[in-house]
């Protein structure tokens, strides 16, 4: 059995639903699905929720994510944006917000943040990071979607609506 045909009648209260109409399991739904789906399909299902225009701007989103997210996933998710808008934005926007102690690695070139660093920088930059990310590079949204789907945990501090349209998307894939 295929973890489609697995998951289709959880997948099925979905067909159709949008954000408001989160059923109060949807939070235990998404973590069946998380546990029971190929990592690409939860990747998919976090993709839309991000592109989503019934849920908060991407940006915003993976602001809040950040907020969330150990130090480790804060600096993975920051390589992974930095090697998306670029170093030399990334460090333009870190000087710009009084963070010139950690823009001045970026004078070099490509860098790697550190879970140490990346501690120190506050998740409104992150969103902005974010939004210059989208702007260069829209298959951020995809990348991230992957990224977050190793940590389905904190998708779920995303809150219901993301959750439904995530699972929804998955639904309409089904079908």
């Amino acid at each position: 059995m295929s973890w489609m045909d697995q998951l289709g009648g959880l997948l099925q209260q979905y067909t159709g639903a949008g954000p408001h109409q989160a059923p109060h399991s949807v939070h235990d739904d998404f973590d069946q699905f998380a546990q029971a789906a190929p990592q690409s399909a939860l990747a998919e299902g976090v993709a839309a929720a991000f592109r989503s225009d019934q849920t908060p701007p991407f940006a915003s989103m993976v602001g809040q994510l950040f907020g969330q997210s150990s130090g480790a996933q804060r600096a993975g998710l920051l390589n992974t944006l930095i090697g998306a808008a670029g170093p030399a934005v990334v460090g333009q926007l870190l000087t710009q917000r009084g963070l010139g102690g950690l823009a001045g690695m970026f004078q070099g070139g490509p860098t790697q943040m550190t879970p140490q660093q990346a501690e120190q920088i506050p998740p409104q930059v992150v969103e902005e990071i974010a939004a210059h990310a989208e702007q260069q590079n829209p298959s951020i949204i995809d990348t991230l979607g992957d990224f977050y789907a190793r940590n389905p945990a904190l998708v779920k501090t995303l809150g219901g609506a993301a959750l439904t349209i995530a699972l929804a998307q998955l639904a309409q894939r089904r079908r």
